[in-house]
């Protein structure tokens, strides 16, 4: 079953969501995509969508391919400086795919459905044992611009390198922003390895969010909080982000409100026969309560509800429900199969899909998107994606305590 509102692509296999931008008045979304498949390869394209907002995306002709002396284009960010725009994006190449390259690309015309590709502009600095080197991440400072790297260095430390440019033509090795080692696992364990480490600022704090990489194993988006200066963060405290087995890749982009968001690569959703795997998440908006970043359905959520109920059945496969003052046990059923059981025991959700069950710090603010075969909960604690089975033609939700309102969505 094919989701109804998060985004998956026609045919083949998709990973990272990347270079999330507003352009003309609609969203541009790009993503990793390996054609004729749905397991992952290295020769990943860069393949392109664009919509109103992110939960009704089209999507277009490729944008970037492999060729030219790339054997696969991965993960990077997208620029603009006025009229100039440029995607910056790793060039990977056989064997030794690990050590990527930095590599630009420019748009043909304002569609930006067809792109040229340019110079490699940044390759991993010589001396550093350097294992891991890849999904550059750009912003403006002042009158320069700002480079991050995600690098993973022989013995286990996971850092974030840093370039400087004033033009985004010359760039200059900065050194580490921010490194951790993987022997450190409190109050979190980050790996050895950030893949997509991308640095930005809510209100007067520095965040630093990244997926965690080790040995060829995908875990989970982590974050730090602290303050940044000059190229260099300033870790105060260090979190998990998401849960379960799905989510992965962070994107941060800034919506058409200018506000600070993020959209996940879903692991684990397919459908083998029909030829396509892996789906994005909805977009969350971002903010800080203290120390710990939370993220919230976007807007654009609520926006695409067509109708709703309290407690009871909604003749739909793709909901989203709001459980207000949590608390007991929300049971969602489709078909006359428990689906997922949501229990809130005060500061931590238990979550259970079929037998597995997991743990989820905070229970306010509870959140449950159902949109066929994806499942995302959010809370003020994370957020916890996975894949359901579903059967039937309806949903029958429940809760012990707490009021509940579901809505359809389209």
């Amino acid at each position: 079953m094919r989701p109804a509102f998060h985004f998956t692509t026609r045919a083949g296999w998709i990973n990272d969501p990347h270079g999330i931008t507003v352009h003309d008045g609609a969203y541009h979304a790009f993503f990793q995509w390996v054609p004729g498949r749905t397991t992952w390869a290295p020769n990943c394209h860069w393949g392109h969508a664009s919509g109103p907002d992110l939960l009704s995306l089209t999507e277009l002709p490729v944008a970037i391919a492999p060729g030219d002396g790339d054997d696969g284009i991965w993960t990077g960010s997208l620029v603009r400086d006025g009229s100039d725009t440029r995607i910056f994006y790793t060039s990977v190449t056989l064997p030794d795919i690990g050590i990527g390259r930095v590599r630009v690309a420019r748009p043909e015309s304002e569609d930006w459905i067809s792109w040229t590709k340019g110079d490699v502009v940044v390759e991993a600095p010589t001396g550093m044992d350097i294992v891991a080197y890849r999904d550059p991440f750009l912003r403006r400072e002042g009158a320069n611009w700002r480079m991050f790297v995600g690098a993973g260095l022989k013995g286990g430390t996971a850092t974030a390198l840093t370039y400087t440019s004033p033009d985004l033509d010359t760039w200059t090795y900065d050194g580490i922003a921010l490194q951790r080692s993987s022997t450190e696992t409190e109050p979190v364990w980050m790996g050895a390895l950030w893949e997509c480490p991308q640095i930005f600022t809510i209100g007067d704090r520095a965040v630093m969010v990244s997926s965690v990489w080790d040995d060829d194993v995908l875990h989970y988006a982590g974050y730090a909080v602290g303050t940044y200066a000059d190229g260099r963060f300033a870790a105060s405290a260090w979190g998990r982000l998401t849960f379960g087995e799905s989510y992965y890749a962070p994107s941060f982009f800034v919506d058409a409100d200018g506000q600070p968001c993020l959209s996940f690569w879903m692991r684990g959703i397919a459908d083998v026969e029909t030829g396509w795997a892996s789906a994005h998440s909805v977009p969350y908006r971002l903010r800080l309560d203290g120390d710990v970043l939370i993220a919230q359905p976007h807007p654009d959520v609520a926006r695409h509800r067509i109708s709703r109920s309290r407690e009871g059945r909604v003749d739909c496969l793709a909901a989203d429900i709001e459980w207000e003052n949590a608390d007991g046990e929300l049971a969602v059923v489709s078909g006359g199969a428990d689906v997922v059981r949501v229990r809130c025991t005060g500061d931590e959700l238990e979550v259970r899909v079929g037998a597995a069950e997991h743990r989820v710090p905070g229970g306010r603010d509870v959140r449950v998107i159902v949109d066929g075969p994806v499942l995302e909960v959010s809370s003020t604690g994370g957020l916890f994606g996975a894949t359901l089975a579903p059967a039937g033609d309806g949903l029958e939700v429940t809760a012990t305590a707490g009021r509940v309102v579901v809505h359809e969505v389209r």
